[in-house]
């Protein structure tokens, strides 16, 4: 199942739907960063003036501008681990498409399903960036601590969320929040190996950015899969 679902996924990449949902996740990813990194940069030469008074040295102007560079240096080091978790969260907004396009083609009989709201999208998408940001930044002391485990344990953690938010997502559209979330539970074993699976590219520069796209439509896939396991039917 898992499987068979990663391949139609990747089969319909070139669809037009999944192209721009790229586009406008990694342009906004970009932008976010850069406004975060600009704030914080207004703050540092807000805080430390035009200069600083160190003991012996006395007064000094160039602490601003050490402080500065080495902040810019500390974001580029930020965004290698930021970038993906970021990208992910902000692409889910628009990954409604993505499981559209994915349901035109390949359950075309089936109902329409229904668009979560944008302020309750905005919220998930929020919720499900706070926690992925977090639960990275928190994992650098796992990687620090056990380096030999460090490929694994991003691959487990992300498997897991990545896997938790595509499948609500893919199934939310059809059955409403509460019976999504009883789904996921009773099929978590499936959900975690395949977000587990999608996690693994992250590990690739490029190729992670498509992580969000192939993920939301494979779970799209195993989302129906599912369903058609149990006997139930998806509804609009």
């Amino acid at each position: 199942m898992i499987f068979a679902s990663f391949f139609k996924a990747l089969g319909q990449l070139s669809d037009p739907r999944f192209r721009r949902v790229f586009f406008l996740g990694i342009g906004l990813s970009f932008a976010l960063l850069i406004a975060v990194y600009a704030v914080f940069l207004a703050f540092l030469q807000w805080s430390l003036g035009e200069g600083a008074e160190l003991p012996i040295i006395g007064h000094v102007t160039w602490v601003d501008d050490l402080l500065s560079w080495g902040s810019f240096f500390l974001m580029l080091l930020l965004s290698v681990f930021l970038m993906v978790p970021v990208a992910s969260a902000i692409t889910s907004l628009f990954l409604e498409d993505v499981a559209q396009a994915v349901e035109d083609r390949h359950y075309p009989d089936l109902p329409k399903g229904r668009n979560v709201g944008f302020w309750d999208g905005l919220r998930d998408t929020v919720n499900f960036l706070g926690v992925l940001v977090a639960a990275n930044i928190l994992a650098l002391i796992l990687y620090i601590l056990f380096p030999p485990a460090a490929l694994f344990i991003f691959w487990a953690m992300n498997g897991f969320l990545l896997g938790r938010e595509y499948f609500q997502l893919a199934a939310m559209r059809h059955v409403g929040r509460d019976r999504a979330k009883e789904l996921r539970r009773a099929h978590i074993g499936r959900i975690w190996i395949a977000g587990t699976l999608m996690a693994m590219p992250l590990s690739i520069p490029l190729v992670n950015l498509l992580v969000p796209i192939l993920g939301a439509a494979t779970f799209t896939h195993i989302f129906h899969a599912v369903t058609r396991k149990s006997g139930l039917t998806p509804s609009g």
